[in-house]
């Protein structure tokens, strides 16, 4: 295959795969594609990577600040929004929603070091974004065994346009992948770079038995995820395996959920809720983003949102939202007091919540490594420890 010009020149690069490579992200059998194929190679003029420093996407012109762009572009383990609000933001400051990306270095090779691709594996991709990762996977992989699945018309179309320009042998797919891509199946392989709350069973049919399934999927508790490794059986039939450590990915278009509009739930005061307290604290409860105890509430209170406010005079509001009735719950953490409790709805939210925390304790403060996901043409169902004990999610 015609690999992408090395920019061989820039330190910063180099030093990112030394330090991939430290932390175990950038494995012996990756580090020829890392070298091969540069993330920059497949960025636009204008790109909104994730500053640290900042805590938020800042724009980035490669016309206006090239040394800028190329930092973030090869030598930053950040992720890079390259489109907004579905492609209907228009203007060099963040839109609303991030709806596109080149995702972290790190996340990304260690999750191709999950899907285990060898040479002549012929594996799918759902979420083409800008191409990169596809082309990490078919320089492993050999010409014309990865096929990629794109849903934006946009976005597909500039990826395969890049692969022109590159002359990559990936063929690129517009086309909704929780469907996957009947036509070229049987795969080896097959990964998703979008979160998913269901993994679809075409994927199991499209996988080969003994063929490899890794995909980022988490509850709609919020938006965190965790990598799912999952075999499939010798029946082809299922697919079993563990999560391998939290991420967080913008979701799969046909699976995403609704942000819960708060005056349709508190339609009066919070006093209207009925009140208790709770001598949880916040650090227990809310935790920082890749929290162990978030992904545990979220499957142990299914089908519910959890939104964090803003932290404001030495307090901070919690809410639960149910996503199939009105229930919801408020948590008023405030620094050095029981929190006060308000909750209201047919569901119990809190009491819930309150519960599943008692569990997660119980049980040793599992994280995501300690569970593990099994699907079926029925359905999926989640397990601590081993397969017998699951639950359906």
């Amino acid at each position: 295959m015609t690999t992408t010009n090395t920019p061989e020149g820039r330190p910063g690069r180099t030093a990112l795969g030394r330090a991939l490579a430290a932390a175990g992200a950038l494995s012996p059998d990756w580090a020829r594609a890392f070298a091969a194929v540069p993330r920059s190679a497949f960025l636009p003029e204008l790109i909104w990577p994730f500053d640290m420093a900042a805590g938020r996407s800042v724009p980035v012109s490669k016309a206006d600040a090239p040394e800028r762009w190329h930092a973030y572009a090869d030598d930053a383990d950040v992720p890079i929004v390259t489109q907004w609000d579905d492609g209907e933001h228009t203007g060099p400051e963040p839109g609303d929603v991030p709806t596109s990306s080149a995702s972290m270095p790190s996340v990304v090779f260690r999750m191709l070091q999950d899907l285990d691709l060898r040479p002549g594996h012929k594996a799918l991709e759902i979420g083409t974004a800008t191409g990169w990762n596809a082309a990490l996977m078919a320089h492993r992989a050999g010409p014309g065994n990865v096929v990629t699945v794109e849903v934006d018309a946009a976005v597909a179309a500039t990826a395969r346009a890049t692969a022109e320009r590159l002359r990559l042998p990936i063929e690129i797919v517009h086309g909704d992948g929780s469907h996957g891509h009947p036509e070229a199946a049987p795969y080896d392989r097959i990964t998703a770079t979008c979160g998913l709350r269901a993994i679809p069973y075409a994927w199991v049919e499209q996988c080969r038995p003994g063929g490899v399934i890794v995909a980022p999927w988490g509850t709609h508790y919020g938006n965190g995820d965790a990598v799912a490794r999952l075999v499939v059986g010798s029946d082809g039939r299922s697919a079993c395996g563990r999560f391998t450590g939290p991420v967080e990915f913008m979701k799969l278009r046909a699976q995403r959920a609704a942000h819960p509009v708060h005056s349709a739930y508190v339609t009066g005061s919070v006093a209207d809720g009925d009140e208790t307290s709770t001598t949880v604290t916040e650090a227990e409860f809310v935790g920082d983003a890749f929290a162990p105890q978030r992904f545990v509430l979220g499957l142990r209170v299914p089908r519910c949102r959890q939104v964090v406010a803003e932290k404001r005079d030495g307090g901070r509001p919690v809410w639960l939202y149910g996503a199939d009735d009105r229930s919801w719950a408020c948590v008023w953490f405030r620094d050095g007091e029981a929190a006060r409790v308000w909750q209201s709805g047919p569901r119990r939210l809190w009491d819930e919540a309150a519960a599943a925390y008692r569990w997660w304790e119980k049980n040793g403060r599992p994280g995501p490594q300690r569970f593990g996901l099994s699907v079926t043409a029925e359905g999926q169902a989640v397990w601590l420890d081993e397969p017998a004990n699951c639950w359906n999610a």
